[in-house]
């Protein structure tokens, strides 16, 4: 066992865990965020993405202890206690979201992508989003929620 410390949406925290345990587990049955989601457990759907020191990554790849210092974000940590994120607000007035699976991992590939690029191409959300495999909208629907977010006023549509 190690122990291993890390934020995790602004909370401190500080496990006694496995070493090549993978954080995407560390994340769902230890701290009980079972938001981020197993899909194919090789990294390759993006159901598992979470935002780790700014970055869009798969956290079924991660070992827990590649955590440590580490700022994590899940999709938790978008809304806040009394509504919706506006990514998120977007994503459920477009459609974009259906079965679940997929949808945390948009909403946070979605967040990264408009904190580099506030007003996409379709060919940047295309990219921004080539990591997320969905079965069930056909994409059409989260571009649509995606170019939505991006009409926000920028600081409404992603955390600094």
């Amino acid at each position: 066992m190690s122990i291993v410390s890390f934020s995790v949406n602004g909370e401190q925290r500080t496990l006694d865990v496995p070493p090549m345990r993978r954080l995407l587990d560390v994340l769902r049955e230890e701290l009980r965020l079972t938001g981020t989601k197993e899909g194919c457990g090789e990294g390759e759907c993006g159901s598992c993405s979470i935002l780790m020191n700014g970055e869009l990554v798969n956290s079924c790849l991660v070992p827990a202890l590649h955590a440590e210092g580490a700022t994590i974000r899940t999709v938790e940590g978008m809304a806040d206690e009394a509504r919706l994120h506006p990514i998120q607000q977007c994503f459920l007035e477009k459609g974009g979201a259906q079965c679940g699976i997929c949808t945390p991992g948009m909403l946070l590939a979605t967040e990264h992508l408009l904190a580099k690029y506030p007003n996409p191409t379709d060919e940047q959300i295309r990219e921004g989003l080539a990591g997320n495999l969905c079965r069930c909208t056909g994409y059409m629907r989260i571009f649509e929620a995606v170019r939505e977010a991006a009409s926000l006023h920028p600081s409404k549509a992603q955390l600094a």
